[in-house]
């Protein structure tokens, strides 16, 4: 399938120029180091086992372990543990707790080694009757209009020149491309919030954002178009996941199969695939989940929510990063066109949040079809897959509230050495 983009193509060998963030690196007593911008703001700190990254817009990730437990936080008031889970047939689950503005949810993950490199590939606790996801991936009967309600939402108006929805949706893939870029735009605003919070008085915050509003650079039909193909990959890989065992203990499927799907992609969700999704060449397109911190013509701009990058080749170099296209960006990010180095992390979990997203908007869709002007869907049923999710983490909250006062703690220490070895 076309990609929009230029200056690279699927699986070429396309480096970008300059790599390496400007600034400098401090060694710190004891061990560690720290990355300082040219501005003097520390955009990293590696000490006693913790990663601490600022993004270009403000916003903070903690990273560290103990005791086989992966500790994430994003921000103030977000992130997750991840701790081991199960072995079931061969393969080795984890579990995710997220903590979102005080409110866990589990998820699973299936762990698995990559050239000698370990990945986390997001993995469904449940699928719908194979009948469904054909609803969703072929055309419906005539194409719906739908009204979102978002109105007067703070963050649709501010980002109203990037994004708007499509007039009508022909199949539920474009209402589902609307649906998860909508909630990636919205995690930007929020997060974007939080960080202005964090850095001005009461009340600067909304007052910066406000002022950014003015920019006219939009997603155009073509992104929006790679974007809707990726969701159209991802059902089409569910359901054959949803349909290999019934096929397997002889039982029919129901509901037409969807055509053209990219064979990659479903062997991919089927058996668990070697080959992570972030350097799959069936999957090129990918939607920014979090902050990221690039570097575009030797200088570092930042990659935001609802951004849109295209993967240009499949082979990470020895920093295990992968270059890509921004093809989509909003106006205080990386400017569309550039070139940039992404790490295969970084973009392994970009995927994973896609992912989380269909399934989330799949949900919202199997509750709401039949009405409002959507089309009835054959069979919302559902079946658990291979390894359903367990309960959250109940110490989870806790962990990700005594790392943050940790990271503060090193960075006020950290500050002092670093600064006080000069410019």
């Amino acid at each position: 399938m076309g990609k929009p983009g230029t200056g690279g193509r699927p699986g070429s060998t396309t480096r970008a120029a300059n790599r390496t963030p400007p600034g400098r690196t401090v060694a710190l007593k004891g061990g560690g180091k720290a990355s300082i911008r040219p501005n003097g703001q520390i955009r990293s700190i590696d000490r006693n086992g913790m990663h601490i990254e600022h993004g270009m817009h403000g916003g903070r990730t903690v990273v560290s372990e103990h005791n086989g437990a992966r500790i994430v936080t994003t921000g103030r008031h977000g992130g997750y543990v991840q701790r081991p889970y199960a072995v079931r047939n061969g393969h080795t689950y984890v579990q995710r707790t997220y903590v979102v503005n005080g409110r866990p949810y589990a998820r699973v993950y299936r762990s698995y080694y990559y050239g000698g490199h370990p990945y986390y590939g997001y993995y469904p606790g449940y699928y719908y009757h194979p009948g469904f996801y054909g609803w969703a991936y072929n055309p419906w009967p005539a194409p719906i209009a739908w009204g979102w309600g978002w109105g007067e939402a703070p963050w649709y108006g501010y980002y109203g020149g990037y994004f708007a929805p499509y007039p009508v949706y022909p199949t539920a893939a474009f209402w589902l491309t609307d649906y998860l870029l909508s909630a990636s735009l919205q995690a930007a605003y929020a997060a974007q919030a939080e960080a202005n919070a964090a850095a001005a008085p009461a009340g600067g915050g909304n007052q910066t954002q406000a002022a950014d509003n003015s920019n006219a650079v939009t997603l155009t039909p073509e992104v929006k178009q790679a974007i809707a193909d990726e969701v159209k990959a991802q059902l089409a890989a569910e359901q054959a996941a949803a349909a290999a065992p019934a096929a397997s203990s002889g039982a029919a499927s129901s509901g037409a199969a969807p055509s053209g799907a990219s064979a990659g992609a479903t062997q991919a969700a089927a058996s668990g695939g070697d080959v992570p999704a972030a350097l799959d060449p069936a999957h090129t397109t990918f939607v920014v989940a979090s902050d990221l911190a690039v570097v575009a013509d030797g200088q570092e701009c930042g990659l935001t929510q609802g951004d849109v990058l295209t993967r240009l080749d499949t082979t990470p170099d020895a920093d295990q990063k992968v270059t890509v296209l921004v093809t989509a960006s909003k106006k205080t990010d990386c400017a569309s066109g550039k070139q940039v180095a992404v790490s295969v992390d970084d973009l392994q979990e970009v995927h994973n949040h896609f992912q989380e997203q269909i399934d989330d908007g799949l949900k919202t869709l199997a509750e709401k079809q039949g009405t409002g002007g959507l089309p009835k869907a054959p069979d919302t049923s559902t079946s658990a897959g291979e390894m359903p999710p367990p309960p959250p983490d109940t110490t989870a909250a806790a962990a990700l509230q005594n790392q943050q006062a940790a990271a503060d703690q090193t960075e006020a220490a950290v500050s002092k050495e670093a600064f006080s070895q000069g410019s």
